[in-house]
Order: C-alpha cells, then structure tokens, then sequence
C-alpha cells in the first residue's frame, strides 16, 4: 500500500493518562518525559495483498488516533481507533490483523491553496460517535526525520501492537522508507476523537508535520510470545 497526504498531530500528555488505556502487557513509551496521542489524517492508495500488481488494490482514506509504546522494551505503535472508508477493508483489517477499525465516511481534497482539507464521521453501528474536520499544509522545508530526534520517536516506528478479543497482544511490523516531512499547520474545525475513546482534549498545542507519504508493506498479524518476538524492526527493514 502506499500512504499518502499524512498530517502528524502529535499531543504531549501526561503518561499515567495514556497508561489507563493500554493493555497490561504493553509500556507507555515517552520522549522528554510525556507520553504522546496523536491525530493521524491520511489515505491509504493501492491497498492489497502483497504480490498483486498496484492496478488491483483500493484507496482507503483513514483517520488514526494513537500513542507509542514498547512491549518487552520493544518499540511500537498502539491504535486507539482507526476510521476509515470502505466497509470490506473495515472488516478485513478487524479479522486479519484484530485492530480497531470503524466504518466512516471520509472526505479529503486539496484546498486550493497547497493544503488538504479532510473530513471524517464514523458510521459504525453501535459504537461512539466521532467526528472530525481540519485542515492542513506544509509550512516550512522538508527534512529527514531522521535529523530531529523528536520527529523519529513520533514516525520512525516499524511494527504495530494491538490485543486479540483473547485478550493476547498480537503486532504486525511494517516496512518502508525514511520519511520526509515538513513542518506543518492545522486547523481543525470538529475533533471528537479524544472524548470517543474515552480521553480528555489535551491542554497543550500540538507538534505537527506534514509527509506527502511512502510505500508501505505490513506482514501478517502474530501473536506476541515473550522473550521469543524481541527482534525489533528498524531502518525500514521489516523483521
């Protein structure tokens, strides 16, 4: 798949308030001190099993809300919601890789004047409502994520945790390439993200970059075995 158009709204907040909502396997992971939730608007293009040539894969426009952990002092992300558009890959994603998809209507465009305009409303029967619309643009030169230490902890990470309805901790790791990202502005209109998984709207401003994307392929879900999953993925090379 490719990802495209990203937004990186990264929130810092205290880690006791992001601890509450982990799994007991997984650890808060920090930068100077403060745990991280951040509001991720994208698209994914080209989504398909790995092998099939680009021509058959789907766009998948998707709305993240998630935060950085470790599990056995491995590095990852952990979804806390995942929006997206399109009710089979909705389901495909829950049963194949057990992460928390709801079904949305998803918009996004160029808004004329080199920023994208994005809006999301979740669907999905019987779970909280969210809702979002903003608008962002890159506001500055591009730079390798590599060069800002902050900017590595908060896009550099190569594998995914989430928890089977057994309550396991299973992850997935990806592969791609560095990003390169901007500095960035966001306006945001309506983000009900924060109270629909159970958060208070942070307090402070937040850190946001801009990537236009890369190319992306995620292996199969497993479930997580301690002391024998501890091969961490880094540099864009999946484990």
């Amino acid at each position: 798949m490719g990802w495209r158009h990203l937004l990186f709204a990264n929130y810092p907040v205290p880690p006791a308030t992001v601890d509450a909502h982990l799994p007991d396997a997984l650890a808060v992971d920090t930068f100077d001190g403060d745990a991280w939730l951040s509001v991720v608007p994208f698209t994914n293009v080209d989504v398909r099993p790995r092998g099939l040539p680009a021509a058959v894969g789907v766009d998948l426009p998707e709305l993240n809300l998630r935060t950085y952990v470790t599990c056995d002092g491995e590095p990852g992300v952990y979804f806390f919601s995942l929006d997206a558009q399109g009710v089979i890959s909705v389901l495909g994603a829950r049963v194949f890789h057990r992460l928390p998809y709801y079904y949305a209507r998803i918009s996004l465009a160029g808004d004329g004047d080199g920023g994208v305009h994005f809006g999301s409303r979740r669907l999905h029967p019987g779970d909280r409502p969210a809702h979002y619309v903003g608008t962002y643009r890159p506001s500055g030169a591009a730079f390798a994520s590599r060069d800002d230490p902050r900017a590595v902890f908060l896009t550099e990470r190569y594998r995914f945790y989430t928890q089977g309805s057994d309550g396991a901790v299973r992850y997935a790791n990806v592969a791609h390439g560095p990003w390169t990202l901007y500095p960035a502005t966001a306006t945001e209109e309506t983000n009900t993200l924060f109270a629909a998984n159970g958060f208070d709207d942070p307090s402070s401003d937040p850190v946001c970059y801009y990537s236009p994307g890369v190319d992306v392929t995620a292996s199969r879900s497993r479930r997580w075995r301690q002391g024998v999953e501890g091969t961490s993925v880094s540099g864009g090379a999946e484990a």
